[in-house]
């Protein structure tokens, strides 16, 4: 425990790996579990049913596991839980789920959360993805992996970003936005496929190819939504490397509530 700063504030039961760093002013409550390694910086304010995994870094100021900012929430035992290797920067928020959707606020691994990014409550964010400033998260909002929202983009409440998504500076986003496109603007517009993300990670000239050729389905062949899934479907065997980055994008098509960007 000699890791914890003497003007921090850490309930009894509280359980905190003993390798934990809490640094000064900051407090942690009783429902509060944090694994090894993980650093909280001064001023941070961790509370509710939050379970932090191993290997974070919350900068200073950040309120982590605050009640839901829902009128419908009446205290009840809703949970927070974030994963492993992330980065959380300054003035960063998370609430905690509430009991109409699945109770819980999630954040997965190694993603990196910059300043004054909000997570409201019933989030279910993936891993590897990044968060530039002021990026804004509404209730019930679901983000993939490795998926990229840029500075000040605002996402409405229920809506899906898929796998590898690039959303841009300032967008205003009222509708999913199936994996690997790119959209900005206000309202947002689809810009393509975000192939410098995908050669970053890895992905081959045959699979960004197979990426183009379904989005090519989706938005530029005049095709209707049901048309453009028949489509996919057979884009799937045209394109063998590609076929399961095409059924990522087909089964994405199966879940969504809002529509797309289009």
């Amino acid at each position: 425990m000699s890791k914890i700063h003497p003007t921090a504030i850490v309930d009894p039961k509280a359980e905190l790996d003993s390798s934990v760093e809490v640094g000064p002013y900051s407090i942690i409550g009783p429902n509060v579990r944090i694994g090894a390694r993980t650093v909280v910086g001064p001023h941070v304010v961790i509370e509710g049913h939050t379970t932090i995994g191993e290997d974070n870094k919350f900068f200073q100021f950040c309120s982590i596991g605050a009640a839901p900012q829902d009128k419908k929430w009446k205290g009840e035992p809703t949970r927070l839980e974030v994963g492993n290797g992330n980065t959380v920067r300054e003035f960063v928020t998370f609430n905690l789920g509430t009991a109409q959707d699945e109770g819980v606020t999630r954040l997965g691994d190694d993603n990196w959360i910059s300043a004054y990014v909000h997570l409201a409550h019933d989030c279910q964010v993936g891993s590897h993805t990044i968060f530039s400033n002021n990026a804004q998260l509404a209730g019930h909002v679901h983000v993939g992996d490795h998926a990229i929202l840029s500075g000040y983009a605002g996402v409405h409440q229920f809506c899906k970003i898929g796998a590898h998504a690039f959303i841009g500076m300032y967008t205003s986003l009222t509708q999913d936005v199936p994996p690997f496109v790119m959209v900005s603007g206000n309202p947002a517009a689809a810009r393509g496929v975000n192939i410098e993300g995908l050669k970053r990670r890895g992905f081959t000239r045959a699979q960004i190819d197979g990426i183009r050729a379904a989005y090519k389905h989706l938005y530029r062949s005049g095709l209707t939504l049901e048309e453009a899934k028949a489509a996919l479907e057979q884009e799937e065997g045209a394109s063998p490397e590609a076929a399961a980055d095409v059924k990522a994008v087909r089964d994405f098509l199966g879940t969504i509530t809002r529509g797309i960007v289009r």
